[in-house]
């Protein structure tokens, strides 16, 4: 059975490099990476390279749950494009388009066949979300300008 490909977005209101830069550092990953105050994500790794891993821990803040979600990249583009195979299979993408100061962030993926569509897609995109306020609000420095 095929799976369904759900597509999320957001446009960013920073420049493309800071984007990036709290989208693949580690230490920026566990300050976004949940989809409610009531999750955390307490620890990630990122081999930013085709065959590198990606893994991040994601638990409930109560200690009730918790899982790593992990992928190996097939595709790094610096600034542009992130592809990789999560661990069951699954294909994900996301892309990083520079728009006037702003940085639109698209990823699509496969969907799995545990949870619906609709609860996979408020998911993520409560992730994206999280992470789009994230990077609006953190300052370091990286000023305008686009690839």
């Amino acid at each position: 059975m095929k799976n369904d490909v759900i597509t999320i977005e957001s446009l960013v209101r920073a420049p493309i490099e800071k984007v990036w830069l709290c989208w693949t550092e580690p230490a920026h990953i566990t300050r976004w990476n949940f989809a409610s105050e009531d999750w955390c994500c307490p620890s990630a790794e990122n081999d930013l390279r085709p065959g590198g891993r990606y893994r991040a821990r994601m638990e409930a803040k109560d200690g009730s749950f918790g899982f790593d979600f992990e992928a190996v990249y097939d595709e790094v583009s610096d600034l542009e494009t992130l592809a990789s195979t999560m661990a069951d299979g699954r294909r994900m993408k996301t892309a990083f388009a520079a728009e006037k100061g702003a940085t639109k962030v698209t990823t699509t993926f496969d969907a799995e066949q545990e949870n619906s569509v609709d609860r996979q897609r408020q998911g993520w995109q409560a992730i994206l979300d999280n992470f789009k306020r994230y990077a609006e609000s953190y300052n370091d420095g990286v000023k305008g300008g686009s690839k």
